[in-house]
């Protein structure tokens, strides 16, 4: 797919993942259509590229259709979704006073899953309207999992919970979508280095860095970023969950 001139919409763009992917599809031509709470975090963003940067829960339906609808009419219909948003809060079952917070547990689903799909259904509604390139396609889709949708770890039952729903919902969304030409695929990254792991403290930092096998660090945001184009450049790549982990296994602590 050619990205010169594309609309690309992400969301969790104010930082880390989504913010090295808008400023990507930027430098190789694509135009932007910014999402996230965090205005501040993507004005800069939004300046250099000229794209439309809007705050908004991605879970909020009311909020996300009334967004959609803005870079409609703003920007046009999108050829690729690259969904970002998201949260990583650490969340036990059963903690010092019982059971854990269901509360804590229905936020980190609503955001991580929920967003996840509210804006997969948006966007591939409009796109099923686009003229089919060359290849028939008239979309790619891409949604962020994580390595913790296999391998959660204690403490992370929310979370795992949450990117195990993301990675289950790429296949069914993938064979529901081909009739009209839109992909879908997700990527599953490890430890990279956002603002969920530099909150992590040194010492975990430390002993999780040293079980990866190679290369012995997180990855950088640029490095998912460069995955999100290699699936939208490759029309075979469609209906996967590509982990992204040098390797990778998480252990239970």
């Amino acid at each position: 797919m050619d990205l010169t001139g594309t609309l690309a919409i992400v969301t969790g763009a104010a930082s880390g993942l989504g913010n090295a992917t808008a400023r990507l599809l930027a430098e190789r031509g694509a135009r932007l259509a910014l999402i996230d709470l965090r205005e501040e975090g993507m004005a800069n963003l939004s300046q250099e590229s000229g794209g439309l940067s809007i705050s908004c829960d991605v879970a909020d339906a009311s909020a996300s259709e009334a967004a959609f609808a803005r870079i409609l009419a703003v920007c046009g219909v999108p050829r690729m979704l690259v969904n970002c948003a998201g949260i990583a809060p650490g969340a036990r079952i059963v903690d010092r006073g019982g059971p854990g917070s269901l509360v804590e547990f229905e936020r980190i689903v609503r955001i991580n899953l929920i967003g996840t799909y509210n804006w997969l259904r948006l966007a591939a509604a409009a796109m099923t309207g686009n003229v089919p390139d060359a290849e028939g396609q008239r979309g790619v889709i891409i949604n962020t999992a994580s390595i913790a949708a296999y391998e959660g770890q204690i403490g992370q039952a929310a979370y795992a919970a949450s990117k195990g729903g993301v990675a289950s919902l790429t296949l069914p969304a993938a064979r529901e979508l081909a009739r009209h030409g839109i992909r879908v695929a997700a990527i599953a990254p490890g430890l990279f280095g956002t603002p969920m792991v530099e909150a992590m403290t040194q010492e975990v930092q430390d002993r999780v860095f040293d079980v990866i096998p190679f290369p012995k660090r997180p990855g950088r945001p640029d490095e998912f970023a460069r995955m999100v184009l290699s699936i939208i450049a490759n029309p075979m790549a469609n209906g996967s969950v590509f982990r992204l982990d040098a390797g990778l296994r998480m252990q239970a602590r």
